[in-house]
This record gives structure tokens, sequence and C-alpha cells, in this order.
């Protein structure tokens, strides 16, 4: 049996609801049951109360309660000695803080409702860590004495000593949108600190917008404006929380260079990103997070960017001898499985013609193509190079200048906006009934997407896909949008087996390089002028297509001899100008 003190035990608001149940915890604890109070709840309770120093460990409450509200949690061994912050009983609580350097960029790795923002927030001083005595919290003499001897202490002590000042992206852009007024000149002027407006206006390619209404933006419009007004702010601390969300691969590394020109020596950059290829070209160094989301996070040492990327695919911590993924991630391009001549000969075959599509002045002309089933189709492509255009068109949502075939397709959009009052459960059962109560669906879909814990949910509180009953062809737009860096890895395994397992075809938009990379079986590259004129190829081999697009971009990427992940050079280093002299902007080979 676990040490108590390496135990939690997390109530989730949300789900507990004490005045709907019969409070069958308390009634089946056997603790509470010897007289002892380790499971309070009364009807003025809004949620159950556990003790964490009377629990021991049992987990009856746990299956016991109806709303599925409860979680008793066997932390590693000695991590009780290292929290840090603890929002309340029975709530989440981190353990560790990233450690931020002077001129040096900080990457944070991890899943979502690991302690990222938690972290972010007491690094930038909106929180003052509270050491687990959430009900007594401590005063900055006693925080910096629980510091002492690393390199945390020399950073609060600065931060309290010199008044740094914290500038920050936040993850939620949409917030720009819904409560700025005015335009975005306006603002730039506004935020313009450091005297940098007119360079960094270039770079983010904001010029063009200037004299728009933030109301009016993008997403990937918003998301330059909002690392554009965190970076021209006079600040000594400088966090971007997710930079490249809405951007494609050339503004992703564009909105990199911008985040790294702010070092100085005295600096600090911190960035959380959860595309891992830009996270490589950011970042000095990088610490990953793991635990359990919404229970506990765990912050490890500060490693080398390739070292801590490759220990966050592996999912084993060899400083702590801790698996926290069941499962490695590798990216070997032979990952699908050889097929036989004659298997290859009995896939069914599409064809699309020479077309041209029109939308306002924008003009789209793709290649005649061909594609099979079981295969991945990625398309290539800068914002505004009409990928959504030609899925769209696919789909018969979009008139071309020919007739294009009737295709039997699932589309899955770029934005969600789930209006349904029916639960998960209803809806996937009423829309794909078959698939639900097929054992193979269940293990490749289901179960990797965890959508049992959503079940019960009311779809229009969820962001998710869509999914139709016996499609032949699934057009999929950015399905990296909104997921974490290993809900990403999973969603790419998900379409990948799925695809290959139901003998079907995606048509994949996808920014995420290492997203592409994994699922892509062939490439259709996009190049032209972004929302005047642009061609879409037909469908290529990878290497064919990576060489086309990256040549385009003129960026190159080499492998990790580890696990095989792209790695993108820096710019005019030594492998950057071996691999553009042989042509080999997407290196393959070892």
């Amino acid at each position: 049996m676990a040490d108590r003190s390496n135990r939690i035990a997390i109530v989730i608001p949300d789900r507990c609801k004490p005045n709907k149940c019969r409070q069958e915890c308390k009634k089946a604890c056997p603790v509470v049951k010897t007289g002892k109070l380790c499971i309070e709840v009364n009807s003025a309770s809004k949620i159950a109360n556990i003790s964490e120093s009377l629990c021991i460990g049992c987990g009856i409450c746990v299956k016991k309660c109806p709303f599925q509200a409860i979680q008793i949690i066997n932390l590693p061994k000695g991590l009780d000695k290292e929290t840090t912050h603890r929002y309340g009983p029975n709530s989440f609580k981190l353990h560790r803080l990233p450690v931020p350097r002077p001129g040096q960029v900080l990457g944070l790795v991890g899943t979502n409702g690991i302690g990222k923002s938690t972290a972010l927030k007491i690094l930038a001083g909106i929180i003052k860590p509270n050491l687990r005595h959430f009900d007594s919290p401590p005063d900055w003499v006693e925080i910096l004495k629980y510091f002492r001897g690393s390199e945390l202490q020399n950073y609060f002590t600065r931060f309290l000593e010199d008044n740094m000042k914290a500038s920050i992206k936040p993850q939620n852009i949409d917030d720009f949108r819904k409560s700025g007024k005015g335009t975005v000149r306006q603002h730039i002027d506004q935020a313009d600190e450091r005297e940098m407006k007119f360079d960094l206006c270039n770079q983010l390619e904001l010029n063009e917008i200037l004299d728009r209404e933030l109301s009016e933006l993008s997403g990937g419009e918003l998301q330059r404006f909002s690392i554009a007004v965190a970076a021209l702010k006079k600040a000594d601390i400088y966090i971007f929380d997710e930079p490249s969300s809405y951007l494609d691969v050339r503004q992703r590394l564009k909105a990199a260079q911008v985040i790294r020109s702010l070092l100085t020596p005295k600096s600090y950059v911190i960035v959380v990103e959860h595309d891992l290829s830009v996270l490589d070209y950011l970042s000095d160094f990088v610490c990953c997070l793991y635990g359990k989301p919404g229970a506990y996070g765990v912050v490890t040492l500060p490693f080398s960017v390739r070292e801590g990327i490759n220990i966050f695919l592996d999912g084993f911590l060899p400083t702590e001898n801790v698996r926290f993924r069941e499962e490695s991630i590798t990216f070997k391009i032979t990952e699908t499985p050889q097929q036989s001549a004659e298997e290859i000969q009995s896939y069914a075959r599409y064809r699309y013609p020479h077309m041209c599509i029109t939308r306002g002045k924008f003009i789209l002309c793709a290649l005649e193509g061909e594609f099979t089933d079981s295969q991945i189709v990625v398309m290539l492509g800068e914002n505004g190079t009409g990928k959504t255009t030609f899925i769209r068109t696919l789909a018969g949502k979009l008139q071309a200048n020919v007739e294009v075939p009737d295709f039997n397709i699932s589309y899955k959009p770029q934005t969600l906006n789930p209006k349904s009052e029916s639960t998960v459960r209803k809806l996937l059962h009423k829309q794909i009934y078959d698939s639900c109560t097929d054992p193979q669906f269940a293990s490749d879909v289901m179960k990797p997407l965890q959508l049992e814990e959503l079940m019960d949910q009311e779809v229009k509180n969820l962001s998710g896909g869509e999914l139709q009953r016996h499609a032949d062809i699934y057009l999929i737009d950015e399905p990296s949008a909104h997921l974490d860096s290993e809900q990403r890895l999973i969603a790419s395994k998900v379409i990948k087996r799925f695809i290959l397992h139901a003998k079907k075809t995606a048509f994949v938009v996808e920014h995420d390089f290492i997203m592409a990379t994994y699922l892509a079986d062939r490439v259709i590259v996009f190049e032209g002028n972004p929302s005047v004129s642009c061609t879409a190829h037909a469908p290529q081999s990878l290497m064919t297509g990576m060489n086309l697009f990256l040549s385009q971009l003129d960026i190159t990427f080499r492998q990790d001899p580890t696990n095989y992940r792209p790695r993108i050079n820096k710019l005019e280093s030594t492998k950057d100008r071996e691999q553009k002299s042989a042509g080999s902007y997407y290196y393959l080979d070892l």
C-alpha cells in the first residue's frame, strides 16, 4: 500500500452533485463506517470533501459515485514534498516549476490540464506559489527559503527586487476579438513600447490588416496580431502560450524568429507549444510536464531540446525512472504495413478532373489527380492557397468549372459550431450506430480518443469531429487544431489506423509538420499567390511532395536518429546548406 502522504483525492466540481445522489461514496467508505470523517457530504455541501490523510486508497468511492466525480491517485514517491501549488482541498496540484534562464528560450511540452497554465501564472507573478498550504499561504520569505540553492531562488529574488514585468501572449486569442474594440493599428500603436512596430508588422505580415477591426480578423490574423502585441511591450519576461495555432508552416517559423529576437542577456522567454517541430526550432532547452490531467502535474528538470522532446515522445523519464505513457511514438515512414501487388491492385481507385474554382477574386486551378482507398493524402500549402476550397469542392459544397464526380464524403470542417442538445452517446448512435457497435471501430477509434468519458456530455459543450455512416472519403481540415501534443499523436494514430482497416481514403489539411509527416501516404502541394491565384498539384509521393513544398519555403528538415521525427534545420546551418546544395529539402535517409 502506498504512503498516504503520496496519495491525492480529486473531486471534480462539475460532476459532483451531492443533492442529486444518495451520497453513495460516503455510505460505502470503510473508513467512514469506523466512525471517522473520511468523506463529508451534507445537504449544504456543493461537493464532497475527502480527507486525504484518512483515505486508505481502497477506491470504493470511485466505483460507487454515479457521476464519476472522484479520483483517488497514488503519486510517485517523494512528490508530496515538492508540491509548488494547490488550489484547494481535493483539487489540482502542481509539483515543481519550470526553470527559466536569462538569455534563453524555455519550451514547455505536455498534455492539456497538466499544469502548464498554472506554472506560467506563477512565473509571471499572477499567482503566488502556496507550496500546498492553500489554507494559510506562505509569505515570500518562506517561498524564497523553499527554493534556496536553486535557479528559481535567483529568478524570484530578481522578480521581487527588480519588479520585473511580464508580457503574455494568451492561449485564448478569441478574447481579443470579444473584448477588443478599435483597429489593429490602434492596438499596435498603443502596445509599441519598444518602438519596433514597423519591423514587427513587416515580419508578421500585418500591414494589410492594420485598418481592420479586431472583430473582423481570421484566426491566423488574430494570432499574428496577438504575438505582435506581446512582443512590442517592454518587459523582462515574455510568455507565449501556443503561438503557432492557426498559422501555416512559413508563418510559424516567422513567429518563432520574432519570439527569439526578444532575447537579451537579462530577459526571459517562455513558450508553450504543441507543434513539436516548432518547439524544437524555437527553444534552447525544454521542460516536460507529466501527470494526470485535472489531478496533478509534475515538471521535469530542464533538458536539451532534442533530449526533452524525445523523452516526451518516448513516454519514459530516465532520470526519475517514470513511465508516463504506455506507448512510445516513432515516425518511421515505413510504419504503414507493406502491401503485396495483389492487395494494391484490389484498391478502389478514384479520379478527379483538372478543374478551376473561383471564389470572389481568388482562382484555384487543381491539376487532374488520382487516389486510392486505404490512403491518406495530406495537403500542404500556406494559408490562402485554396486547400479548404479544394476539399469543399470535392465534398460538393462549392462549384467548379467542370463536373466533379459524386464522391460519398464525410467532411470535418476547419471550425465547428455544434448546436445539438443531445448527448454524445445519442448523437453517435443516431449518426453511426453500426460503427459504434463494431468492436474494430471501438478499438481503433472510440478507445484511443477516450470517447467513453464524453458519452453523457451534451454535444453543444464539446468541440469534436463529424463522422457519417458509409462514407468512402473523409475530408479532414486541420485535425490538430485545439489539440495538445499528446492528443495530436493519438489522433494521428486513430486516423491512420481507421483509414487502413476500414479501406477508406482521407484528405487532410495539416500545418503541424510532424503530424502531417506521420499521416501522409501521398501529398498535394499548393503553390502560387495566396488569396489571388494558386495551383494544386496532383497527389505525389511523400518524398517528392515534401521536397517541392519545402523548397518553396526555403526550409530544410533532417530526421532525428532516435525516433525519426522531422527536425527543422537552423537557417544557413551546415546541415541546411548541405541539403539545399543536394536538392534534398526533406531528408529521409540518416
